[in-house]
């Protein structure tokens, strides 16, 4: 290593490399390679303001000596030499935060042992296994009557261990089960989450070329190129900046924007979104080191003890588990939802650590209703398995001890108890098989299922709950340009020197003075990140890089013959006097530039009419400036912009201005800066819509969903695009609009908007031209908020600025665009799509109306075995004093119908005719009324079957009855039957559950989904091996051949009966009421209230409104507080707040507030109001 070339760097010998390097350096010695060390860095990172230059002053006289002491060049940037960047990594650390430790295998075990209903199985087998080593004294077993009789013959009492012992195997069973999906479930999120990290790079400077590299790869001492829109990876000091601004608030909670320069504030921030402008920075701080890694160790420290707790009280399957709720409220929940627990649970850690600093949204619409239809199955269970119980109690005293008149004897206790275990086991399994511990997990599976295969249809899904929101959408505001459109633009047509070219005009039509004027106002003109690259393959198109109108423009420069790469180079980005960066409220960008003479010359491009207002004069074909009019403009609109726009074009007007050396003109006043333009030319640039688009567009409305679209073109541009895509037709009645018109007409007098004004816009709209982030936002909200419908509209927008970051935030679904996006808009984004097309979003949602179908087929399936099991357990009980289906049998039914249904119904593959109905919307019930007929219908063909059985089954097959038998006698041929129909049925009608809409063909695509198949042949196949080899443990004794066909017979005639089912029309039967509906209407009021809080999830929604508001505030102040004492530890501001905001949703501005009892909330998030923690901004 010593004989390296590279003078820069000088390694220290190895006796100064300890084995402290790795730690990050902890020892100062470490840094002497490099004049600074990690700690003089962290130090220096957290001050503010004139404090760091000051510090920056008397530690390295200016920025250009703190590069020379991180040997790194301002320009050049760092060599590639690998050992160089090895040994940065070394002393100042990675750029990556380590994640928190998954959970181990064995402890996703302890926690699906938690589950209450699990407990209760487990003591009660071991009471029985306890009980049957106990032999009560021989000589006075006549004494406890028939009660052990015919338990002696054969040896059987030996064998009384066995029910006990497999019990315990099959909750070991469900229990392995539980952890091992939840351990791929969270694998699956792991490997998402890396996937996510890697999509981020960042622009740096390594030997003079600018390149893009893994975020995780940069080291201090990198120079990094900061552009609009990113989010920034790492802590560094400005070293060069035109116009800078950043975001600070993920931070401080400050909304309002900070001006970044090099003289007087360069720090800049990991994590903080950079806002307007651009420039280069040098990297001081990486990783765990960076302002926003120290927030991250100090809540890692905090997480521990986090952890502890939420094991002491296991987590309620609420979707929180922040240290807000008091024990006493806690309790309350943690009994309602307990069954939800074991899949929920470590789905909440799993949205914590993937939402970690990205604010939640509500709780999704289908969980809501699941939660709420597993609680009150979860309640029915409860209640019959109490009843089946007491029943089973009180017959068994009433006749020993009152009809029998026998005294109770001691000796005989034992065997009475465990009678009583007995019935009590009974009791439990009836709720076990109630409790449809499967939801979650059916959920889950689904879910995790799609959001994989989703990836391979160009979606990358940031939160779950997105997947299947996208299948309730009903509209869709989607963003023109690169969504719609190819997003490859170029200049088509030009007026350029009082003439309109409708193609490129050849150079030597062109006057040679405008034509360096237009080289070098574009050249310079742009960003220095946007080129145009030679094509990847041969015979290609040659690649833009960076924003695509620049590359249009340098594209123009290409075609009229002349090159910019040599202005560029004249005059290096450094050497730009002064730059207003492009933002949403310029909508144009200008640079200036010193002269040899010492005057400035501006050049400006923007939007043309916005352009040419300020242009004053126009150059002739002679190259020569002539005076341009109001009278003038006008025309050139009505001849040359408008006709450009109706072909779908966008116009863009590039002008420039000559200003005086002195008095130096004041250039904060842009106002008079930017005014008294020449304009040069007028290009037009076409942006062809992508081939796929229209008929995507077309399956979207097929589907129910309107799509509008919301772009900064003018109107006419805008027209014809949406024509072109077929957003709108001839004929139909619509509404296209500018941004400001729309803003006239939603705005009563004092200016406020006014939802019932929206309303009247909305159903219409389908084109809104030249809007604004803001205008997108308030369009979203109102469509989200308005209730002239009967159902509340879902709506998904699409965005790729910095600036869409509050619509996105705002819809139900935001998707980002994965390539033009910026890291903010990806940051506030639900979805990421990858090839930023919009044919993906409608696979996104084909995917969510799938997941929503695989839910309905798994409860229609789930339910119909729940009402038969409850039942047949319930009147066998209570008639026979027994179950017919025995305690393993039971959990076996319910491995079949909870685990492996879930598995095999979840993972069936979308089709397009999921696109031919319209969206389920928010409030319908999970379980329609097709569903329900179907659930009954087959419910009473298998209780009808099972009571015959059980009634008269042994004189139709000619055996012994089971019924009455005494504890411990052998398992009868006549239960055995009972329990393989039984059995049969529910496989043949998981065939029939595979179709919700009450179609015919249930075969259907069968083949298309093998997990489907396996499931069902391999059930079967356990259910022969049970049956057959089962004997004592599973209470089965082996059928004959015929009795097998019989029970096979039964099972067919599920098929049958399911299509007689089918025959019967739901509209008849008035008498069937659907289930599973979302919050009710006052739930719903309550949810607006809460719109932009914290959810309520529905078991705390119980508890009354007061105590949530109390709760809420003393949240709120809590979180402040510990956000103030983080910041007193650190020194800087740094809110805790990246990891906290997941768990505080975003506030919301208090202006828009119309309930009173909004107010009190707003006013209880406010307490802290200076520690914002997710104070988000709306320009």
């Amino acid at each position: 290593m010593g004989d390296l070339t590279n003078s820069a760097v000088e390694f220290c010998p190895k006796s100064q490399r300890g084995s402290g390097a790795v730690s990050g350096g902890t020892e100062p010695n470490h840094g002497a390679a490099f004049g600074a060390t990690l700690e003089e860095l962290r130090g220096l990172m957290e001050l503010r303001g004139a404090e760091a230059l000051q510090k920056i002053q008397d530690a390295y006289t200016d920025t250009e000596g703190l590069c020379r002491t991180l040997r790194t060049s301002p320009t050049e940037g760092l060599s590639d030499n690998p050992a160089d960047l090895e040994k940065r990594r070394q002393v100042f650390g990675q750029n990556f935060i380590p994640p928190k430790k998954p959970k181990t295998f064995l402890q996703l075990v302890w926690e699906a042992l938690q589950d209450v209903t699990l407990i209760i199985l487990e003591t009660a087998a071991m009471i029985s296994l306890a009980l049957s080593f106990y032999q009560p004294p021989g000589t006075e077993s006549e004494v406890c009557g028939n009660v052990s009789a015919g338990a002696e013959d054969e040896g059987e009492s030996e064998a009384g261990w066995i029910e006990g012992a497999a019990i315990l195997l099959s909750v070991i069973c469900v229990v392995l089960v539980t952890a091992f999906n939840d351990w791929s479930k969270e694998k699956q999120f792991r490997g998402l989450q890396s996937r996510i990290e890697q999509e981020q790079r960042f622009a740096v400077v390594r030997n003079g070329n600018v390149i893009q590299i893994p975020v995780a790869e940069m080291v201090v001492g990198d120079v990094a190129q900061v552009k609009y829109g990113d989010l920034l990876p790492a802590d560094g000091i400005l070293i060069q900046g035109n116009d800078l601004k950043i975001d600070e608030s993920s931070l401080t909670g400050e909304s309002d924007h900070v001006r970044k320069s090099v003289d007087k504030d360069p720090m800049l921030l990991s994590g903080t979104h950079v806002m307007e402008g651009s420039g280069r920075m040098v990297v001081t701080a990486v990783g765990v080191n960076s302002q926003t890694g120290i927030i991250f160790t100090l809540l890692g420290a905090g997480e521990g003890e986090e952890e502890k707790e939420k094991k002491g009280k296991q987590q309620d399957g609420s979707v929180e588990n922040t240290q807000n709720k008091a024990k006493k409220q806690d309790g309350a929940v943690a009994m309602e939802m307990q069954p939800l627990k074991s899949a929920e649970g470590g789905e909440v850690e799993e949205k914590e650590k993937k939402k970690a600093n990205v604010p939640k949204k509500e709780k999704s619409v289908l969980q809501g209703k699941l939660t709420k239809l597993a609680v009150q199955i979860g309640k029915a269970g409860l209640v019959m398995s109490a009843i089946t119980v007491i029943i089973l109690v009180l017959y068994f005293v009433i006749e020993t001890f009152v009809i029998e008149g026998r005294a109770w004897l001691a000796e005989c206790t034992p065997v009475y108890v465990q009678y009583f275990v007995k019935f009590f086991i009974i009791g439990v399994t009836v709720l076990v098989v109630a409790v449809p511990e499967g939801l979650p997990l059916a959920v889950t599976i689904s879910l995790a299922y799609s959001v994989k295969k989703m990836m391979r249809d160009n979606n990358l899904v940031r939160h779950l709950d997105a997947c299947e929101t996208m299948g309730n959408a009903t509209a869709i505001c989607s963003d023109k340009t690169g969504t719609l459109t190819t997003n490859r633009m170029t200049v088509v047509q030009a007026y350029l020197g009082d003439q309109h070219f409708h193609e490129i005009p050849d150079p030597s039509q062109v006057n040679s003075r405008t034509l360096e004027l237009l080289v070098s106002a574009i050249a310079v003109n742009s960003a220095y990140t946007s080129k145009i690259m030679p094509p990847e393959k041969e015979g290609g198109l040659p690649k833009q890089v960076g924003n695509k109108t620049e590359c249009a423009l340098l594209g123009f420069v290409l075609d009229l013959g002349r090159d910019y790469a040599p202005v560029r180079e004249q005059i290096p980005e450094e050497k730009l006097y002064k730059v207003y960066t492009f933002n949403s409220v310029r909508k144009s960008m200008s640079t200036v530039l010193q002269l040899p003479d010492r005057s400035f010359r501006l050049y400006s491009k923007g939007a043309s009419e916005i352009l040419l207002k300020k242009c004053t004069s126009i150059l002739a074909a002679g190259g020569e400036p002539r005076n341009f009019r109001p009278r003038d403009r006008e025309e050139m609109v009505k001849k040359v912009i408008e006709p450009m726009a109706c072909d779908g074009l966008r116009t863009i007007c590039i002008a420039y201005r000559d200003l005086p050396a002195n008095p130096e003109p004041d250039w904060d006043n842009e106002a008079d800066i930017v005014t008294d333009l020449i304009c040069i030319t007028v290009v037009g640039i076409e942006d062809p819509v992508r081939p796929e688009v229209p008929g995507a567009i077309q399956k979207c409305q097929r589907a129910g969903i309107t799509v509008r679209m919301v772009t900064g073109d003018n109107i006419n541009t805008a027209r014809a695009i949406a024509a072109k895509c077929g957003i709108i037709q001839p004929g139909d009645d619509f509404l296209c609009l500018e941004g400001k018109d729309f803003n006239r007409r939603i705005r009563n007098e004092k200016g406020e908007i006014e939802q019932e004004r929206i309303d009247k816009i909305w159903p219409k709209l389908r084109v809104l031209a030249r809007s604004s982030p803001t205008d997108k936002h308030t369009l979203v909200k109102g469509i989200i908020d308005s209730t002239i419908v009967e159902q509340r509209q879902v709506v998904a927008v699409t965005g790729d600025g910095t600036n869409d970051g509050p619509a996105l935030k705002k819809a139900d679904v935001g998707f980002a665009m994965g390539i033009a996006g910026t890291d903010v808009a990806k940051e506030a984004s639900d979805i990421i799509l990858t090839d930023d097309n919009f044919s993906s979003i409608v696979k996104a949602v084909m995917w969510g109306r799938n997941v929503y179908d695989s839910i309905s087929k798994f409860l229609q399936f789930q339910l119909t075995v729940n009402v038969v099991a409850v039942i047949v357990a319930f009147t066998g009980a209570c008639i026979t004093q027994d179950s017919p289906l025995k305690a393993v049998q039971m959990l076996w039914v319910n491995l079949i119908m909870d685990t492996f249904a879930s598995l095999a119904l979840a993972t069936e593959p979308p089709t397009e005719s999921l696109l031919l109905h319209k969206p389920y919307g928010r409030n319908n019930p999970l379980i329609s009324l097709t569903m329900m007929k179907n659930i009954l219908g087959h419910g009473i063909y298998q209780l009808i079957i099972i009571f015959t059985l059980l009634f008269v089954g042994e004189k139709f097959f000619d055996i012994d009855s089971g019924r009455n038998a005494p504890l411990h006698s052998p398992p009868s041929e006549h239960y055995t039957i009972i329990f393989n129909t039984f059995v049969l049925m529910q496989l043949f009608n998981e065939i029939n559950a595979r179709k919700i809409h009450g179609e015919r063909n249930v075969f259907d695509g069968i083949f298309a989904n093998p997990i489907f198949c396996s499931i069902v042949l391999g059930t079967f196949a356990v259910q022969i091996v049970i049956v057959q080899f089962g004997g004592k443990p599973f209470s089965c004794t082996p059928l004959s051949m015929e009795q097998w066909l019989w029970c096979l017979f039964v099972g067919v005639g599920e098929l049958l009966w399911g299509q007689v089912i089918a025959t019967v029309p739901t509209s008849h039967l008035k008498c069937l009421k659907e289930a599973g509906h979302g919050p009710g209407t006052d739930v719903m009021t309550d949810d607006d209230l809460a719109e932009d809080e914290e959810e309520i999830d529905h078991a705390e929604r119980e508890l009354r409104r007061g105590q949530i508001l109390w709760f809420r505030g003393l949240n709120r102040i809590q979180t402040q507080m510990e956000v103030v004492s983080t910041f007193k530890r650190s020194g800087s501001f740094q809110g805790a707040v990246r990891r906290r905001s997941s768990l505080l949703s975003q506030l919301h501005d208090v202006t828009n507030i119309s309930t009173p009892t909004h107010v009190v909330l707003s006013t209880a998030n406010a307490t802290g109001a200076p520690g914002n923690p997710g104070g988000e901004s709306f320009p």
